[in-house]
């Protein structure tokens, strides 16, 4: 398992497409502390990249991958290796490239430029942000031999929580505005990885109070130590049942 996930990462790292995403991180990142006047500017700046572009490349690089594995994964099954090893090696080989690309691009000018409990929350919310769009990935592949509607489903996924859930939270929040729904919306916040990570960094920043009376009631729950416990648990959730899921249907389905 060890020598598969070796074999996977290395091929990653050499791809053409995760050095240009590590470098574009990196300009990015740096760039944004760099010309803003303050770290706090230059975080909220790296946020965005974090919520938006982080996601994106994760899911969609991921999918692209594993349908262009096809043929190497045929040749894994043809082996007398279990399918869990397989599916579980595939899994780690791409999230430790997508975390490291991250880290180096990312990572490394938050430590710098920020050296305190936000950089390393960042630091480690992007990690996670990184392995879950992975695991949607997985998930996406399995559920189709088309290669055209595998990545059409990662891009709609990857639509529906930068996007749409906000819209659709705005909505429901104008909707039903007479209404005291605010604890509500601190469980729908779990349906979204992305908005759980954006809450926790917010939060971190202190800026909590422009988000209102919402933003009090998140700061009461996700501000406390078990509302971080429970928020990176969500997160982990997100990590392991959509990749659970496209295990079971690996190992049920007839390559």
């Amino acid at each position: 398992m060890n020598r598969i996930i070796k074999i996977i990462l290395l091929d990653i790292l050499k791809n053409k497409i995760v050095l240009a995403y590590t470098l574009i991180l990196a300009v990015l990142s740096w760039s944004s502390f760099a010309l803003e006047d303050n770290s706090a500017k230059g975080i909220l700046t790296v946020l965005n990249v974090i919520l938006f572009t982080v996601p994106l490349v994760s899911i969609l690089f991921s999918t692209i991958y594993l349908y262009n594995s096809s043929e190497f994964i045929e040749l894994l099954l043809s082996q007398p290796i279990k399918r869990k090893k397989i599916w579980l090696s595939l899994f780690f080989g791409l999230s430790l490239a997508m975390v490291l690309a991250f880290f180096i691009g990312a990572g490394i000018p938050l430590l710098v430029n920020s050296p305190d409990s936000v950089g390393v929350m960042m630091l480690i919310v992007g990690c996670l942000i990184s392995i879950v769009f992975v695991a949607l990935a997985f998930l996406s592949s399995i559920m189709t031999r088309d290669k055209a509607k595998g990545i059409g489903i990662a891009i709609m996924t990857w639509l529906y929580f930068a996007l749409l859930f906000d819209g659709i939270v705005l909505f429901l929040l104008f909707q039903f505005s007479d209404y005291p729904i605010e604890n509500a919306m601190v469980g729908i916040t779990a349906l979204s990885p992305i908005d759980l990570a954006r809450i926790q960094i917010l939060l971190h920043l202190d800026v909590s109070a422009m988000m209102g009376y919402t933003g009090a009631i998140f700061k009461d729950f996700f501000g406390t130590t078990v509302g971080l416990t429970v928020s990176f648990l969500l997160l982990c959730l997100w990590v392991a049942v959509p990749f659970f899921i496209s295990l079971r249907k690996f190992n049920r389905k007839d390559l």
